[in-house]
């Protein structure tokens, strides 16, 4: 397992010292993640979810994780309360969602295999309805010209999702005992091989800790109230549950994975002065998150 971690990590370093070589720069990342989520995630979740079934048990996974979004949002609402509007709308654009596709997926497969993919990917569908809904009315609202959203700008946010998307399709034809044709699984099994690699090489082309001395104080209360709710509600959630092992793992690292990638775009799309504090934070759960992992897969597992 360590060897597996020592390989992520120097991905991440791979890309990061191609950035400051300028063999790559942090604009190709913008290419890189549109391959990942919209081929190499899409194909994974295809061949995940055609080799395991899928328990109604399962469901709950995307039930679990909606609440616990919309509760996520309200208690960061009470403690951001008193934040400037941009900042209290930039903390609350962060609180409830999850990079799952990028950064647990390569992870997930390390450890668990196609079992803990599927579980993750149920997991990831609730994390999704909160981030192309809650999360972009959030910043629409927060944003200088305010609230310019209608109902039918977020259902095609919904329906332009292709992971969102292909979530929808396996999980219908998986319930309904229904498979893909061979050579559409063998093909989308070559194109998800690419996933981890391309993954990790992004997180490292986006390192960066540069931002601005002012945003040290709310980057530490953020930084503890996303960690400390999730797992206060992970622990709860993990002991009260009557579920199997894996059903419990995923809540509980879930619940402490790094801040959603679709955050940074969201906040360009909205004029957010904050994009660099969004991006250093985003670097600074990426290290935390993969320490949990790392911590969780060598000393409880």
């Amino acid at each position: 397992m360590n060897q597996e971690f020592l390989f992520l990590l120097l991905l991440i370093m791979v890309g990061y010292v191609f950035k400051r070589l300028n063999l790559l720069k942090e604009k190709d990342g913008e290419a890189m993640g549109r391959i990942i989520f919209n081929i190499t995630l899409p194909a994974l979740i295809i061949v995940t979810f055609d080799t395991v079934k899928i328990e109604p048990s399962l469901l709950l996974l995307t039930v679990i994780v909606l609440i616990y979004g919309i509760i996520s949002l309200c208690l960061a609402w009470f403690v951001f309360r008193k934040e400037a509007k941009e900042l209290k709308g930039t903390l609350l654009m962060l609180a409830p969602g999850y990079n799952v596709g990028i950064f647990a997926f390569p992870l997930v497969q390390t450890i668990w295999g196609a079992e803990g993919l599927a579980y993750f990917g149920m997991f990831d569908a609730g994390n999704a309805f909160i981030l192309f809904g809650i999360v972009y009315i959030i910043a629409s609202y927060y944003s200088k010209e305010g609230l310019t959203l209608k109902p039918r700008i977020i259902l095609k946010k919904f329906g332009t999702s292709i992971p969102l998307m292909t979530y929808f399709i396996v999980s219908i034809l998986n319930y309904c005992h229904l498979h893909l044709p061979s050579a559409v699984i063998d093909f989308a099994t070559i194109l998800s091989k690419a996933n981890m690699p391309l993954s990790f090489l992004l997180l490292g082309l986006y390192l960066n800790f540069k931002f601005e001395k002012l945003y040290i104080k709310p980057m530490i209360k953020f930084l503890l109230f996303r960690y400390g709710t999730g797992l206060l509600f992970g622990l709860i959630l993990y002991f009260l549950l009557p579920f199997n092992e894996m059903f419990k793992y995923t809540i509980l690292i879930g619940l402490l994975l790094p801040i959603g990638a679709s955050i940074l775009p969201f906040a360009l799309e909205f004029k957010y002065s904050t994009t660099r504090f969004i991006g250093t934070l985003t670097n600074v759960t990426i290290i935390i998150s993969m320490l949990i992992l790392y911590l969780f897969a060598n000393f409880i597992l």
